[in-house]
């Protein structure tokens, strides 16, 4: 066995040598199977493989479409073919050797091969011209146009790829198709490009494509100017699905902290409420929300959000002085009073406590445990230090919990390693039987 040299510089592992009569031959041969290995190898005459290329069976001419020695002016003919696989995997046969064409061979082979792609780019399957925007999305060295033209194409499936990944599109060219594109998921895959400008996300922001924007708010890389992320913010009280994505974005400005605290959803407080980056003053009031939630009471209201005074924000630390998220002492008289207002109500559920696990808010979820379960504090305590699962899912069975949340408090309030978290049985039930349980208790309540 040997090897030959096929475009782009590659090597091929060969069967043995093929004098030209003996490749003729084998080119007419009856037999399909005959045809098919002589059309996959690349130590063969060009036009033996361009001979093939017109074979009457689309299994041959599958395999001279992704034969890497099949000479340019095949894969011309090749472009046009019948079947849609042979165009598919002429597409993606392309797109990887073009990038490699030598310096040599680009005057001889170059114009053909764009050729091919501007045939491909243009053709009636949206399969194949998704086949060739797969394989080009991310290839700087191909015709500027032929991107132009994917990235502008009607089906969803051919643009995407193309405007999340090619390097090829300016500023320029994606300015003018968020301003132009109907194509539902365009300015969404623009929203997640790897550098998105400050022109490209005020034109996002503005585009009325509210997916779009959650895309923009969730890419860290994209550089929102101040102006646009407080316009975002205020109409996030109007779209949810913005606020987020807003609360998980880092370098959030202490501004914009502040003014959704006044408004958004429990869970997106309380992820407002986990971030480490906040300054001593904003700190407290996320605090302060969190505890008008608890409480039912209007959130603090804070005239610098309200005016748009963004105050200097306290160093991180000082001597003698609190770090930039220091947190007020728990109260916990006052939090055992919250849970038995909420039990009374019938509001201390699942959701409430799992909105305190994301807090945090250790004081909470002890005092309404115990209340559910009809257990001490202290014994709440001791089964969550002992970092034991099925303890653990059995607080939450007898606080008439549900198997999913029982998940979660195994891992955020015991501190559960994550291969020793019981799962739930059939992806509801408890996976351990009532006296399983009641024994756990039991044992840790001495």
């Amino acid at each position: 066995m040997t090897s030959s040299p096929t475009r782009g510089g590659r090597r091929k592992d060969v069967e043995r040598p093929l004098g030209y009569q003996e490749s003729r031959k084998l080119a007419r041969h009856p037999d399909l199977a005959q045809r098919r290995r002589l059309a996959a190898r690349t130590d063969v005459r060009p036009e033996i493989l361009y001979f093939l290329a017109e074979d009457p069976s689309p299994l041959v001419r599958r395999e001279i479409a992704v034969n890497e020695a099949t000479p340019a002016h095949a894969d011309v003919l090749l472009a046009r073919d019948g079947d849609e696989v042979v165009r598919c995997e002429l597409a993606r046969k392309i797109a990887r050797l073009a990038p490699h064409i030598s310096v040599n061979e680009r005057d001889q082979i170059w114009a053909l091969t764009v050729e091919a792609l501007e045939i491909l780019a243009q053709d009636e399957l949206a399969r194949v011209r998704q086949a060739l925007a797969e394989a080009l999305k991310d290839v700087a060295e191909v015709p500027r146009h032929i991107i132009q033209r994917l990235a502008r194409d009607v089906e969803q499936a051919v643009c995407v790829p193309v405007l999340e990944f090619s390097p090829l599109l300016t500023d320029d060219d994606l300015l003018e198709i968020i301003d132009s594109s109907g194509v539902s998921g365009a300015v969404s895959a623009i929203s997640r490009r790897a550098q998105v400008s400050g022109d490209i996300a005020d034109a996002i922001a503005h585009a009325r494509d509210e997916d779009a924007v959650a895309q923009l708010l969730a890419n860290p890389s994209a550089q929102i100017r101040e102006e646009t992320l407080d316009w975002i913010v205020e109409r996030s009280r109007e779209v949810e699905i913005w606020q987020m994505p807003l609360a998980k974005r880092p370098k959030l400005p202490r501004r914009a902290v502040r003014r959704l605290a006044e408004f958004v959803a429990n869970a997106v407080l309380a992820m407002l409420h986990c971030r480490d980056d906040l300054d001593a003053d904003t700190a407290d009031l996320i605090d302060k929300a969190v505890r008008a939630r608890m409480e039912n009471q209007p959130p603090p209201v804070d005239d610098a959000a309200q005016t748009g005074a963004d105050t200097a924000a306290r160093p991180k630390t000082t001597a003698g002085g609190p770090g930039p998220a220091e947190r007020k002492p728990v109260d916990r008289g006052h939090t055992v009073g919250i849970v038995h207002r909420l039990h009374a109500m019938g509001e201390l559920d699942d959701e409430r406590l799992d909105f305190e696990l994301c807090s945090g808010n250790r004081a909470f979820l002890t005092a309404a445990l115990s209340l559910m379960a009809g257990i001490p504090p202290a014994l709440v305590t001791r089964i969550a230090d002992s970092r034991s699962a099925k303890a653990i899912t059995a607080l939450a069975w007898k606080a008439g919990l549900k198997m999913r949340f029982a998940i979660k408090l195994q891992a955020q309030f015991g501190n559960v390693p994550l291969r020793e978290i019981l799962q739930a049985k059939d992806g509801l039930d408890y996976p351990l039987s009532e006296d399983d349980m009641t024994w756990q208790l039991e044992f840790y309540a001495g």
